[in-house]
């Protein structure tokens, strides 16, 4: 289902678990500073990693999801045949989700942010809860790759994607990393 930014009841069962661990996994490294998306499911995984990392999550609205617009609450099979489905999964550097956002500029706004945080000087790693399709546009950006090619590879629920961005842009260290 395309929750977006509507009906969105929190973490499931699933997501707390995801969470747990990925708490556990980041609070071995040197986080000094916990984002996420206003939506509450991310709000929420950034609280359980917040606070095994000894601080407290800020909301910026940078991460924030997709403006599903009329898709939002629809079952993904429930699109299947739709022409403006299929053209926003085939093109998605140019399509608009009806009566909603334009990927690049959901991408844009959360590029923006973190070129922002990496011109920043951190004494350490920045964690920042977002939703698989921002992240999936970021790493594309990051990478050069056309936001087409954005469902060439996966990032799913709960999963940790790691950069490094700075003031000379940005290198992928890890993708997708999952709870074993």
């Amino acid at each position: 289902m395309l929750t977006g930014r509507g009906g969105d009841d929190g973490l499931a069962t699933a997501g707390t678990a995801q969470a747990a661990w990925a708490a556990g996994y980041l609070a071995r490294r040197n986080v000094v500073r916990v984002e996420s998306s206003p939506q509450r499911r991310t709000r929420e995984t950034a609280a359980v990693i917040a606070k095994a990392c000894g601080g407290d999550p800020r909301v910026a609205p940078a991460l924030d999801e997709l403006d599903f617009g009329e898709w939002t609450g629809r079952v993904i099979a429930d699109l299947d045949g739709d022409p403006d489905w299929t053209h926003w999964n085939t093109v998605r550097s140019q399509a608009r989700i009806p009566g909603g956002e334009r990927m690049t500029d959901a991408v844009t706004r959360a590029v923006t942010h973190l070129d922002t945080l990496g011109a920043g000087t951190w004494p350490g790693a920045i964690v920042c809860v977002s939703h698989s399709d921002i992240i999936r546009g970021v790493v594309a950006h990051y990478l050069g790759l056309s936001l087409d090619r954005m469902l060439a590879f996966d990032v799913d629920p709960g999963s940790i994607t790691s950069l490094v961005v700075g003031e000379w842009g940005g290198r992928l260290l890890s993708l997708n990393v999952q709870a074993p």
